[in-house]
């Protein structure tokens, strides 16, 4: 039987997507000017409150690392707004298109957006930037581990819209949370597209609403360190990627490949770096930490410290440990090493050459089938060619932290928290998301030529009857193609 609450929620969802639906209309009718204003002044009024939506989130949430989440935060506020500046959603677009041919920008209405725990709000933060500078209305519903943060920064950005004339009810959300709520806000006919972002447990049910999906998840990706590698930059970046809120990145690297002839040094360089080598015991007493018998998470251990972690694992670590690493030699279906690991713990695999490197990342990626990024370290452009064209990935990462990396923090791919899975079937697109994401485009074609030669174009087809015959039969049909255009209405 559904219990009050579930009703509750059913009722607010409704109530949202039908003030959403007409705030859509009006913000239609709104400028790319206007559109941006409000941008910048929701940027603005979150980043002056960085800091404290990151400690609200860290001890609501209670994992990651305060001070990450910051980083987080001001990224968005910072480097993602930095990035829509002077871009066309709306409207006429400034795309280079052949004579006579551009386009029209249209947004797609109302979207609705779940958010992670792992990056509650600069996620959310993020898809409100992303919705509003391509005019759509959007629906966030909160996750119910982080409802209160996310509540605060979205009031903060739903004030700072309303003084820049936004409509009302063009940023909402869903605060009574259940997941009977979360669906109907999802199959509500007035939603056009939907948003999960690293909330898988609502991946099915956001495929079963039947609206275009953009699905933007973690999986198991792994880090490749090839023998012409730069190996102490390559582990500095893999261990400061991996420590990064406690391994909460989307992209962050969840396992290690490393090229059998530099093994030693890599080890050396891990443990040099921080990094903890676990026994056969350790390790399996860890998996036991972090995830239940039957497969499913402790979610309590989500992003917690390796201290923390091998504490409660009952062994000892050496002071100044930041990472834990776990041996394996196979992808064995039940080995929890294979999985996405949101925590500071690497897999790591020792493979002969970069080919069966190569075909380790393959099986890793495919076991969980959502995984979205691939990182390589290596000097040689062939391997990084081959690693390129064969995986099954939506990104693939050189010489960088893939935290970093594919955040668009230490390349130049698009800025971004929610970098798509779209590669392994999860959603519509692999795109690191932007508002162009979330609009479509309307195409305009001016006439450059008269449809008079389609006479001659159709003479040309006609069947071989002999020349006379021929041109008799071409001379009717240009007869009955000038009569047939004199006889339309003339243009006024």
């Amino acid at each position: 039987m559904i219990g009050d609450k579930d009703l509750i929620s059913i009722q607010q969802a409704r109530i949202l997507a039908e003030n959403a639906a007409e705030a859509r209309k009006k913000l239609a009718a709104m400028s790319q000017e206007s559109l941006d204003a409000a941008v910048e002044a929701m940027a603005d009024a979150v980043e002056s409150h960085a800091q404290s939506l990151a400690v609200m989130s860290h001890e609501e949430s209670d994992c990651g690392r305060w001070q990450d989440k910051m980083v987080k935060n001001l990224f968005v506020c910072r480097r993602v707004r930095q990035s829509l500046r002077g871009m066309r959603c709306v409207g006429r677009l400034n795309d280079p298109v052949q004579e006579g041919v551009f386009d029209v920008g249209v947004p797609l209405g109302v979207i609705v957006a779940l958010c992670p725990v792992t990056s509650p709000v600069s996620t959310a933060v993020y898809t409100v930037l992303l919705a509003i500078k391509s005019g759509n209305a959007v629906i966030l519903s909160l996750h119910p581990r982080a409802v209160d943060s996310m509540r605060r920064a979205l009031d903060i950005m739903i004030a700072a819209g309303l003084s820049q004339g936004l409509p009302e009810g063009a940023i909402s959300y869903l605060d009574i949370v259940a997941k009977s709520g979360t669906e109907e806000l999802m199959c509500h006919p007035e939603v056009a597209l939907v948003m999960v972002t690293g909330v898988l447990g609502m991946f099915e049910a956001a495929r079963a609403s039947g609206k275009p999906l953009i699905y933007g998840g973690t999986g198991n990706g792994p880090a490749f360190i090839e023998r012409s590698a730069d190996i102490p930059a390559a582990v500095r970046h893999i261990i400061a990627s991996k420590t990064f809120d406690n391994g909460l990145a989307p992209s962050a690297e969840q396992c290690v490949i490393v090229d059998g002839c530099i093994e030693r040094q890599v080890r050396r360089t891990f443990q040099d770096k921080g990094a903890y080598f676990m026994s056969d015991d350790e390790a399996h007493a860890l998996c036991r930490v972090l995830f239940y018998e039957d497969g499913r998470r402790h979610r309590h251990m989500v992003g917690q410290s390796a201290e923390a972690l091998a504490a409660k694992a009952g062994f000892a670590i050496p002071a100044g440990t930041s990472v834990l690493m776990a041996e394996r030699k196979y992808v064995a279906g039940r080995d929890p090493y294979i999985r996405e690991l949101l925590s500071p713990v690497l897999g790591y695999y020792v493979e002969p050459d970069w080919m069966h490197a190569c075909e380790k990342c393959v099986e890793l990626l495919l076991q969980e089938r959502h995984a979205q990024t691939l990182s390589i370290h290596s000097r040689d452009e062939e391997v990084i060619s081959q690693f390129a064209l064969k995986k099954p990935v939506a990104r693939l990462l050189v010489n960088t932290g893939a935290a970093f990396g594919g955040m668009g923090m230490t390349t130049n791919l698009t800025p971004a928290m929610t970098q798509g899975s779209g590669l392994a079937g999860y959603g519509i697109t692999s795109d690191s998301i932007s508002p162009m994401n979330l609009i479509y485009r309307r195409k305009i074609g001016y006439g450059v030529r008269d449809f008079a030669p389609l006479a001659d174009l159709a003479a040309q087809s006609a069947p071989d009857r002999g020349a006379t015959s021929n041109e008799q039969n071409y001379d009717l049909l240009r007869r009955v193609l000038r009569e047939a255009l004199g006889a339309l209405p003339q243009a006024r």
